[in-house]
């Protein structure tokens, strides 16, 4: 039963993983409710700017790491359960997938979530560790020169599926773990990923715009 349902099952496991609201709880430790400070959102950089950098910090990875510990469970899982059909070979990539929208639409809290960066880039990094950090340099670079956040995460959501796309067509592999028939599905995962988190910041984008959005300050 384990291995004909098995896609579905990480599917699903990986959604009610990835909404655990993090942001949210911490915010909850430190007797307030994030949604009602700052930017309203739950994700790490609202969580850094009122809670402070320690918390801010301890959310980016948690929210990272519901991301990867998912896709890479479920990757070593595929070759031991032996299942067979579309969606069991699909499995990594309906993990990743369900990580992500667990994020972003948490059951958890009414499906009311974070822009859900960080934990699209923990749960490509076991996938496409390579596109993951030249995207990392990219963000890191357009961070320090704009001081720009949501910026910095739009150009690495735009960047992601390209700079994979880019290796796949000089005739490397993007994905080194995945077998080959899943090399399409992988790109267009990471296209599907990397649209939704710049539709997720369309409030930012008009800021940007308008030349309204806040830039993270330096301290010190």
């Amino acid at each position: 039963m384990l291995s004909t349902h098995f896609g579905l099952l990480c599917l699903a496991g990986a959604y009610l993983i990835g909404a655990i609201p993090f942001g949210y709880l911490i915010g909850r430790f430190n007797g307030i409710d994030i949604r009602l400070h700052g930017s309203g959102n739950i994700g790490a950089t609202n969580v850094l700017r009122v809670v402070g950098k320690p918390w801010g910090y301890t959310c980016f990875a948690l929210d990272f790491l519901k991301g990867s510990l998912p896709v890479i469970a479920v990757i070593r899982l595929t070759p031991q359960v032996g299942a067979e059909g579309l969606l069991n070979s699909l499995a990594p990539l309906l993990a990743a997938a369900g990580t992500v929208a667990g994020h972003i639409w948490p059951v958890y809290l009414k499906f009311k979530g974070g822009k859900g960066v960080a934990t699209m880039v923990g749960t490509v990094l076991p996938l496409a560790p390579l596109p993951v950090l030249l995207t990392g340099a990219a963000w890191g670079l357009t961070f320090k020169l704009s001081r720009y956040v949501s910026l910095a995460s739009l150009v690495a959501a735009a960047l992601l599926p390209l700079s994979a796309l880019a290796l796949s067509l000089s005739g490397r592999r993007a994905f080194p773990l995945l077998p080959d028939h899943l090399q399409t599905p992988g790109l267009l995962l990471l296209a599907a990923l990397g649209a939704l988190v710049i539709l997720k910041h369309h409030g930012n984008i008009r800021r940007l715009l308008n030349g309204t959005e806040n830039r993270f300050a330096k301290k010190g």
